[in-house]
């Protein structure tokens, strides 16, 4: 693995690549895809910011739930390509309208359970919160590709809104609620957790190839009505 000072240098990369409403308008990419989830206001945006040290690469609008596409950031030295980030819409905004989370939760859904490149899946949990039904919904979403190999990392951000005995318990009960998965703290403001998480991210785009089980073609959870996502 390469010093950290490089792998930094590698996430600073980061660029737009395209934005997708559906997953028609996704392109087909043969690199290695890393997928960060959320609620509104888990701070995706601030965290994906900070780990490509950009200030306005993933945006975060002004009005939380308002954002309702796929947006893909490439990553790269010298205008190649050798990952993709994908930034996925924030779920859990009451003033969404019932229609627009289900369309969002049936593209989500199909995304996470369908896209062939995809190799890992960072959820973003405000700690003082937890995980809510909304983050165990897609936990099982996601958990039979996890199974066969999918990579997935639970970033508790905003830690530094926490003390040491504060952030120790949050950190215990998301591996627990997790079924014992990768975990981390992660604070923008102070830095905590960027250079584990940035090697990580390394590391799972840059893997050697292995032969994985087949992707499903279709979520049949989240097909006609699927749990609607508000509170």
């Amino acid at each position: 693995m390469p010093e950290i000072k490089a792998i930094h240098g590698w996430l600073h990369t980061a660029r737009f690549l395209t934005t997708a409403p559906q997953l028609i308008h996704l392109p087909e990419l043969d690199v290695p895809e890393i997928a960060f989830v959320g609620r509104s206001n888990a701070g995706k945006s601030t965290c994906i910011n900070t780990l490509t040290q950009q200030k306005r690469l993933a945006f975060a609008s002004k009005t939380p739930g308002r954002t309702q596409s796929i947006n893909l950031f490439a990553m790269g030295k010298q205008g190649t390509t050798d990952a993709v980030l994908a930034d996925l819409p924030g779920y859990g905004y009451a003033a969404v309208p019932r229609e627009a989370k289900l369309r969002w939760q049936r593209v989500m859904g199909n995304y996470l359970m369908t896209r062939k490149n995809l190799k890992a899946v960072v959820m973003l949990i405000d700690p003082r919160l937890g995980l809510t039904e909304l983050d165990d919904i897609l936990l099982e979403v996601i958990r039979p590709r996890v199974e066969e190999g999918l990579h997935f990392l639970v970033l508790l951000t905003k830690s530094d809104k926490l003390n040491r005995t504060e952030a120790n318990k949050a950190l215990s009960i998301a591996r627990l609620q997790t079924g014992g998965g990768e975990a981390r703290l992660f604070s923008a403001l102070k830095k905590q957790g960027l250079d584990e998480v940035a090697q990580l991210l390394w590391q799972w785009t840059h893997e050697p190839a292995k032969a994985q089980a087949p992707v499903r073609s279709e979520a049949p959870t989240l097909e006609d009505e699927p749990p609607a996502l508000d509170e």
